[in-house]
């Protein structure tokens, strides 16, 4: 059996219905809430359900053939410090911990987050004098950092690890079961029922001279390319590491829009806004993964082009009565 934590959210559902496919037995340490997000494992099969306060005196005695730890306060604007620090660091801590003990694999989720403005770069290096240059621009960016730096510490004075560990530094994930996420969700969710009512996309304008209206840029990546990677490791427990999960490729907020439109066959119908004051000063302008250390370790599943990915989350899922994979 399979853990994960996180297992009822965006990725980790996703995760969860994979190994489901593979014919994997999963347990999923959660939290539902009363936002709906039990709909993201309504077509799931669990060997069990774990509420976070309960999951160490559940892992007690028990041989899991890894944990994939996904459950975290993902939200960039979470202002509660302890909060996310127990969340986030501490209860990952304690797993590294569990899993070092009880040779479990352990794959983990990390962000770019990590990498705050981007002024030092997006290299996955996982050294400890490239990652104490990192300086996080948020309170979630800076746990999922410190969270990194304990691990890589740990590498770099050889100290005890799980068999495998592998840190995946997420960039822009979207796609199916991202709904109950709020604010927090893609751009293309939140703006869909727009596009599809014929109402006009607002993106922001470019406060950056040389930069056209709408084309800030981000690498964003499927949700089953991010799948792919993880079950890759899981099949592969010889990798360890932290790497960075994008495409490699960095495209723009008119060209995620322009895709959804191409998907609908309608015209586009964008209209740009001013970019509000209080967000002008930190907003990033680009992001983009370097993704040769993954290569290098033995992935080649690819990645899905932003065209086909926004045509195959638009026609199997958002345009569609059940939205759900």
């Amino acid at each position: 059996m399979l853990l994960v934590t996180g297992g009822a959210g965006f990725i980790g559902s996703n995760v969860v219905a994979a190994l489901n496919d593979a014919g994997r037995d999963v347990a999923v340490c959660d939290m539902l809430g009363q936002d709906g997000k039990w709909r993201n494992l309504a077509k799931r099969r669990l060997a069990d359900f774990v509420p976070p306060a309960e999951l160490m005196e559940w892992l007690k005695g028990r041989r899991l053939e890894a944990i994939i730890h996904l459950g975290a306060i993902s939200e960039t604007t979470a202002t509660d410090g302890d909060l996310v620090i127990e969340t986030n660091f501490r209860l990952s801590m304690r797993l590294l911990d569990w899993c070092t003990a009880n040779t479990t694999p352990l794959i983990y989720a990390s962000s770019a987050a990590t990498y705050g403005d981007g002024g030092q770069g997006f290299g996955d290096d996982a050294s400890m004098d490239a990652l104490s240059r990192l300086r996080p621009m948020n309170l979630y960016g800076w746990s999922k950092h410190l969270f990194d730096m304990a691990v890589a510490e740990r590498a770099a004075r050889g100290e005890r690890l799980p068999p495998q560990w592998a840190g995946l530094k997420f960039f822009n994930v979207f796609g199916p079961n991202e709904y109950h996420k709020g604010t927090m969700m893609s751009v293309l969710a939140r703006r869909f029922d727009d596009i599809k009512s014929g109402h006009p996309v607002q993106l922001f304008k470019s406060h950056r001279e040389g930069m056209a209206d709408g084309d800030q840029r981000r690498d964003f990546i499927y949700v089953d390319d991010v799948v792919r990677v993880t079950m890759w490791l899981l099949s592969t427990p010889s990798v360890s590491g932290i790497f960075n999960v994008g495409t490699g490729t960095a495209r723009s907020f008119r060209d995620l829009m322009l895709s959804a439109y191409a998907a609908l066959g309608t015209k586009p119908n964008i209209q740009y806004i001013d970019m509000p004051q209080a967000i002008r000063g930190s907003y990033q302008y680009f992001t983009q993964s370097e993704v040769d250390r993954l290569l290098r370790a033995g992935y080649n599943g690819g990645f899905t082009a932003l065209e086909d990915a926004v045509e195959s989350y638009v026609k199997n899922f958002l345009d569609r009565s059940d939205r759900f994979r």
